[in-house]
């Protein structure tokens, strides 16, 4: 069942959570290994949690929104009791950590379970869903394709049908990417929204936090329970909750949607294309916008991350590189090698950037453009076509995703399916602190029948 499925029957004690978190812990054991979604499974936490939730229940509680639903997070999020390994070989010799992360707390306190922790790419450095340490994850779809990365197991775990919540983080694409290979919803709101705190870095001025699930009203109930300011993240913002679950039956109707052209319309595979065609035909969205300089902006992004990621590493580059996957390790030392002035010149076209693309936002409500250049690459797969240039998969999945998140925009990634292959994503672009306008586009397509995230029949 989906999240909110789960949260009534619980509530009105149609069913038990210990059922259901028995139940959820079943469905792993017999489906993770062909998966590798999970890199820790806290049985015993969860069964306890859920014990104790029933007997509140049972002694005349309120049922949070979130009773009894089962959820998981990328492993780069603080779990008590658990080396916060955010992918990584060096982390695990680190402390455990002494207590959950912040989205974590505000989950559980809505009445969610945890029930254990997910793989994820090398410090998060990753689109593709490989990992030298704790083995690569496997896209249920079709095992033997890339999970996309760096919230690899994030989606996995969603798309086999383990769990109907999970968290990911997400800095260049690592939400959107494997919502789209593995045809599932994710959330990445706009930045500084949801509380960072109690979880690994990668890029400061570019990291988010956030949901996916199987359905959109799904992402609004957990987007809803993790609002708010927190001063443990000094990025967060002091507006108050904005909820979006009473408005996300809206509709579309006076909504302005268009469609990104130019940059967002090449250097990707036809299908690619043809799924935003689809998505933009159910809306009745024919206008095509284009977003100025979307090519430098990739750039910028690409050149920021670099730089920042290598000054958080740099000890770890120094006293122990034969511990860091080569990849990662190797593009960790090109950006310590980035000048200065070339991180500047970035940070001021990022506000030039910013300020353009908030101008289209004067007459548009909603932006359309591709999750990813193509469906999701085999595993191992070094080198893809698009456009008919061999380009590095690792360095490119990310093309379309990049020039969003480089100012911190709202997006929900919808599954899109044009037939019988691998999923396609699409993503739903809203103006700062509207994620209610993406989620409400998002629930019109799933409503629809445009927008569906099946579980893969695994064989």
């Amino acid at each position: 069942m989906d999240a909110a499925s789960i949260a009534a029957a619980v509530a009105s004690r149609r069913s038990t959570a210990r059922d259901v978190v028995a139940q959820t812990l079943d469905r792993i054991a017999r489906t993770d290994g062909r998966v590798n979604a999970f890199t820790d499974v806290l049985a015993a936490r969860a069964l306890a949690r859920a014990e104790a939730l029933d007997a509140a229940l049972g002694e005349g509680a309120t049922a949070g929104p979130l009773a009894g639903v089962p959820f998981a997070v990328k492993n780069l999020i603080d779990v008590a009791g658990l080396p916060t390994r955010a992918g990584a070989k060096i982390n695990r010799a680190h402390p455990r950590a002494q207590r959950d992360g912040a989205l974590v707390r505000r989950l559980e306190a809505a009445g969610a379970i945890l029930v254990g922790a997910l793989n994820m790419g090398e410090y998060a450095y990753d689109f593709t869903g490989e990992n030298i340490h704790d083995g690569d994850a496997h896209n249920p779809h079709a095992l033997d394709h890339m999970t996309g990365g760096s919230s690899s197991g994030s989606g996995a775990a969603l798309a086999a049908g383990m769990v109907p919540l999970t968290l990911g983080s997400d800095t260049n694409g690592s939400i959107r990417v494997p919502a789209a290979f593995c045809g599932c919803f994710g959330l990445k709101p706009t930045y500084g929204r949801l509380s960072r705190a109690g979880s690994f870095p990668f890029v400061g001025s570019l990291d988010h936090l956030g949901p996916m699930a199987r359905s959109v009203a799904d992402l609004a109930l957990a987007y809803d329970a993790m609002q708010g300011p927190d001063p443990d993240d000094p990025v967060a913002t002091t507006r108050a909750a904005e909820p979006v679950l009473p408005v996300l039956e809206s509709g579309i109707d006076g909504l302005r949607i268009a469609v990104a052209g130019g940059y967002f319309a090449r250097g990707g595979d036809p299908d690619a294309f043809a799924a935003v065609a689809h998505v933009a035909q159910a809306l009745g969205a024919d206008r095509m916008v284009e977003l100025p300089e979307a090519h430098r902006a990739r750039a910028a992004a690409y050149l920021i991350t670099a730089a920042e990621g290598a000054t958080l590493h740099l000890d770890r580059l120094r006293t122990r590189p034969g511990d860091f996957d080569p990849a990662v390790r190797d593009r960790l030392i090109a950006g310590a090698m980035i000048p200065a002035p070339f991180v500047e010149r970035a940070q001021r076209f990022r506000r030039w950037y910013r300020d353009a693309v908030l101008d289209l936002f004067g007459g548009l409500d909603v932006i359309l453009a591709p999750a990813t250049p193509c469906r999701a690459p085999k595993g191992g797969q070094t080198h893809f076509v698009l456009d008919g240039v061999s380009l590095p998969v690792r360095a490119n999945i990310g093309v379309f995703t990049q020039p969003i998140s480089f100012i911190g925009l709202p997006v929900v990634a919808v599954p899109v399916r044009l037939d019988d292959g691998l999923p396609l994503g699409v993503q739903v672009i809203a103006a700062p602190w509207r994620e209610d306008l993406a989620l409400r586009v998002a629930r019109h397509l799933e409503r629809t029948g445009v927008c569906k995230a099946p579980i893969a029949e695994l064989t």
